[in-house]
């Protein structure tokens, strides 16, 4: 639903929550602009950085946003709209309570704005290796193919694009512990589903067995309900939680 001023000419109003510098403190903008059919959120910002004006007429700097495919695969544009985080290039504003407001996730540093350094969650799939380890030095041949079976829940793994969303829903990821989050642990399953990312397997549990790792988990299930790719991230944690208790109980009945 959009307002209508005094010509006729539908607007819509934007809160936006700002931030100038990482160091200065938040506050609210309002905007409104010219409403059109289907329009996402993105293009609404897109329209405020044309024409940056706030709703009082006063013109303003432009809001500081990123995004890259518009199609819910990067996962750059995560922000938290109407208080749910969530993808700004899905958020139609014709199915969203109004005014809308945008704010940026408040579990990593806020750069400018809408912006945010997601670096916390890249640090953490360095800590498990959510990769597969090789030197690239001589040609390896086709690799090992999978089960289809497996394959197809595998696949539902692959999707993660690292948006960050469901680190900022779960309540245990925060400034005052080091949880490492529900997507980093999920690649872990990920990698050690594959033929040749399970020859560290073992590796990368032991990761998600120090401070910070699977204990961190207080089972919320908020992460998997505000996935925007649907992945079973409650699944992985408890499959990686009886990955860790099995290894755990073979080291030691190796001493």
């Amino acid at each position: 639903m959009s307002t209508t001023t005094a010509n006729d000419k539908k607007t819509v109003k934007f809160i936006v929550t700002r931030q100038d510098t990482p160091e200065s403190p938040s506050y609210t903008e309002e905007f409104e602009i010219p409403y059109r059919p289907n329009m996402n959120v993105i293009s609404a910002l897109m329209e405020v950085q044309r024409n940056p004006v706030n709703a009082k007429g006063d013109n303003t700097s432009p809001v500081c946003w990123e995004s890259n495919c518009l199609e819910e695969v990067c996962g750059a544009c995560s922000m938290v709209i109407n208080g749910k985080p969530r993808q700004a290039c899905t958020a139609l504003v014709d199915k969203l309570e109004q005014p809308v407001r945008l704010a940026p996730m408040k579990t990593f540093p806020v750069m400018r704005d809408l912006v945010i350094d997601r670096g916390r969650m890249f640090n953490s799939l360095k800590r498990v290796k959510a990769w597969i380890p090789i030197d690239g030095t001589y040609d390896l041949g086709p690799g090992p193919r999978m089960a289809e079976a497996k394959r197809q829940w595998a696949y539902e793994l692959s999707k993660c694009m690292t948006c960050g969303v469901c680190l900022e829903a779960c309540p245990n990821v925060n400034d005052r512990n080091d949880f490492i989050g529900p997507a980093p642990i999920s690649q872990v399953r990920l990698f050690n589903a594959h033929p040749t990312g399970e020859m560290n397997a073992d590796e990368r549990l032991e990761s998600l067995m120090q401070d910070g790792g699977i204990e961190g988990c207080g089972n919320s299930q908020n992460c998997v309900q505000s996935c925007p790719k649907g992945i079973p991230l409650t699944t992985s944690i408890a499959a990686i939680n009886r990955d860790t208790t099995k290894l755990l109980f073979k080291k030691w009945l190796s001493q």
